[in-house]
């Protein structure tokens, strides 16, 4: 008798589990169109999304010969959008050769989105790589499907479903560009830029209006 109800219990807490499972994938499996069309406090940071000039910079730390091959040592900063000394991102990178690629994904968002009627955009690094490797073997800087450090008050007052949501949408751009086109964003992917980079200068890394990524060089003081 004993055992007949223990399986009645196990049989019990098993539907009761699984009606909770399906209750939550149903409460919290939302669109990133439902996201974009209901959420007031997500459509108010995108409109608030500022125009940027200097996101950036990167530097040579040393440059060495080993075995015949010549590395680089670079250190890559990413800026507050507010103040360009403050340090959102900081990582170092040993590249082989002195032809450094610096990868981007550039989101822009249309004035439907925007309050002013004024084109908007993000600005996500993606990747560092040199001229002896593919650039999908290159060292990734942001994390893809993670929230950009440059745009953390953007999802500030998101739940965590939404927040996830939302930045698992914008990634997955850089692998189909026009995904969320209909919505009004888009990705205008493939801004990268190279430049052969030598020790004592550093590459101060621009953007522009249209989305054009380039480096300033000037003298490491």
């Amino acid at each position: 008798m004993k055992s007949l109800w223990n399986v009645r219990i196990l049989v019990l807490l098993a539907v009761i589990g699984a009606g909770g499972f399906f209750w939550f994938h149903f409460t919290t499996d939302r669109t990133i169109e439902e996201l974009l069309v209901e959420n007031e406090d997500l459509k108010t940071a995108i409109s608030n999304l500022s125009e940027e000039n200097q996101i950036g910079y990167a530097k040579v730390l040393s440059q060495e010969t080993r075995d015949g091959q010549l590395f680089t040592k670079i250190l890559f900063v990413e800026a507050d959008p507010e103040d360009f000394t403050k340090h959102l991102l900081r990582k170092e990178y040993e590249i082989q050769g002195a032809v450094v690629h610096f990868d981007m994904l550039i989101v822009t968002f249309d004035g439907e989105l925007v309050k002013d009627g004024k084109e908007r955009a993000m600005y996500l690094w993606r990747r560092v790589y040199g001229d002896k490797q593919p650039p999908e073997q290159g060292f990734p800087i942001e994390t893809a499907s993670q929230p950009s450090p440059r745009y953390a008050q953007l999802c500030a007052k998101l739940s965590i479903e939404d927040s996830q949501l939302f930045w698992d949408e914008i990634w997955q751009l850089s692998n189909n560009p026009k995904r969320l086109e209909k919505l009004g964003i888009k990705a205008v992917y493939g801004n990268a830029v190279y430049r052969q980079l030598k020790p004592g200068l550093i590459y101060i890394f621009k953007v522009s209006n249209t989305g054009t990524l380039h480096p300033e060089i000037i003298p490491d003081l």
